[in-house]
């Protein structure tokens, strides 16, 4: 109890010596050293828990025993406090550098063991571990050099021969797998190129050569798996990012690649090839996000507005001008440009004979070139493409059920107009027809067959301009269909249906109205 509250009473004391410390060291009465703010820190903490640590010898015994118990922050501020007390303490450098190795820190751990080398030059384990660590780093002169020096003072050192023997074949394989990438066989260099990586992991020159090898080879995706890693190995690696984002534009990831350049320009806002990289993927992007939200909205002629412009911000790169055909030959397609549509889809399914969209695409073109066998085939290659896939299956029966009504009575060749006119097209192609029609204006011997055209003409009148018929028309479905009405009215032309009667009760009555 008297240990807690005397405790208690050194509180403000520790408090105030804190305050200062922020502005530097502070100066202890009984002791010939200073102390930094988290030696000071770690010196209140554990004065609070009844143990006085204001020895290196103390903070090492405490880190230790955190370290065993792998509590690694905790082992690492008894080692900071422990160098604060005294920096040319080589136990306390190495702990330290253990437990950043531990972290897997291995850039904060080789300045310490850099600094227990100078000050004891035959410390063998921080021999050792400093030639692992540059061996992964790819130093091989540096690694060498301690593996062997540490074998010198320890013959016997087993980690040491393992990493001699390691490194000692990859001078050569590293030669020549140079000699093979100047001499263009890149197949055989990444296979020489892979080993060495497995043994120098954070040597960044051996990714980036690799990385040529892969891009030579078109893998792109393999290229860019080794260039990540060497813009954390290498500081304000602009390079690093610059490639990473023309990679990434080559394969078509243009999201990516705006992301990979803004990392350059984080480091370098002047850098001139990123800069001018940047202002190219930026509007590219912007363009192709503008050309998805049109297709969404159903907007046809903004889509293919904007796909131009796409076109001129990229025209090189094949994976973005075949994005551009493949939305040529929708936007095209649903807009009704049968012949526009026709044509990139048909440029669109030469490189790509598999692609479903783009067969159904071109099934719709095909239908308002009334060309339904046609459409009936891209249907079906889609559906054995893509089983499940409910457009091809949908447009299959539609296309079918199209082909079997233009065997009979197809309204907009009645009043010859294309499937995607409009209704003030519609209703001025029925004036013209009827007018041309009027049976009033044919002899009676043809008096009949004008009738009977002039019903046609005003059915498909009737059935264009109403939205929900026409719907059905163009699904397949005729909503004027003669069985149907033979069933329900008895028989007749299907025109007369609910009572109606163009000629009225008297006989024919029309008239226009203009």
């Amino acid at each position: 109890m008297q240990l807690i509250i005397d405790n208690i009473k050194m509180l403000p004391v520790l408090v105030v010596t804190l305050q200062f410390n922020f502005e530097g060291t502070v100066g202890m009465r009984n002791n010939a050293y200073c102390l930094s703010f988290p030696a000071l820190l770690m010196v209140a903490l554990t004065t609070l828990k009844g143990v006085v640590c204001t020895d290196v010898e103390t903070h090492l015994e405490m880190g230790n025993k955190m370290l065993a118990s792998g509590q690694l922050a905790d082992a690492l501020t008894h080692y900071h406090a422990a160098i604060d007390l005294d920096p040319k303490n080589y136990k306390s450098l190495y702990r330290r550098a253990t437990v950043y190795l531990a972290l897997g820190k291995s850039k904060s751990a080789l300045p310490d063991l850099d600094k227990v080398v100078e000050l004891k030059p035959d410390f063998t384990a921080a021999r050792v571990q400093r030639g692992s660590v540059k061996l992964k780093q790819g130093k091989l002169k540096d690694a060498q050099i301690d593996y062997e020096k540490a074998l010198e003072k320890e013959p016997s050192n087993t980690i040491a021969k393992e990493g001699l023997d390691k490194l000692l074949p990859l001078y050569a394989i590293i030669e020549e797998a140079k000699s093979m990438v100047a001499n263009g066989e890149h197949l055989e260099a990444i296979e020489l190129l892979s080993h060495a990586i497995e043994i120098c992991p954070w040597d960044p020159v051996v990714h980036e050569l690799r990385a040529d090898c892969y891009e030579a080879t078109g893998d792109f995706f393999k290229a860019v798996s080794d260039i990540k890693p060497t813009t954390k190995l290498i500081p304000d690696n602009t390079k690093g990012y610059y490639r990473l984002s023309k990679l990434y534009y080559v394969m078509g990831e243009a999201d990516e690649s705006l992301n990979e350049i803004r990392e350059c320009l984080k480091l370098d806002p002047d850098h001139k090839e990123c800069h001018k990289h940047y202002k190219v993927v930026k509007k590219l992007v912007k363009q192709i996000q503008a050309i998805l939200d049109f297709r969404k909205d159903q907007n046809w002629d903004d889509c293919i507005q904007k796909v131009q412009q796409m076109q001129k911000t990229e025209s090189s790169i094949p994976v973005y001008i075949n994005r551009a055909l493949e939305h040529n030959c929708h936007c095209h397609s649903k807009a009704g440009h049968s012949i526009e549509s026709l044509q990139y889809c048909g440029e669109v399914l030469k490189d790509n004979p598999q692609n479903v969209d783009a067969l159904c695409d071109r099934a719709e073109a095909y239908i308002f070139s009334e060309k339904y066998e046609e459409a009936i085939k891209d249907y079906k290659a889609a559906e054995e493409i893509s089983g499940d896939n409910r457009r091809a299956q949908e447009g299959l029966k539609r296309a079918n059920k199209l082909l079997k009504q233009s065997l009979k009575r197809d309204y907009y060749k009645i009043l010859g107009v294309p499937r995607n006119a409009k209704k003030k097209e519609i209703l001025k192609a029925y004036r013209k027809l009827a007018s041309e029609w009027h049976p009033d204006k044919h002899e009676e011997a043809n008096k009949p067959a004008a009738e009977k055209k002039f019903l046609d003409i005003a059915a498909a009148k009737e059935v264009l301009t109403d939205p929900e018929k026409r719907q059905k028309f163009d699904n397949g479905e005729d909503p004027l269909d003669p069985e149907a009405q033979n069933e329900h009215q008895g028989g007749g032309h299907p025109f007369f249906h609910q009572g109606f009667n163009p000629f009225g009760s008297g006989g024919f009555t029309f008239t226009f109205r203009h």
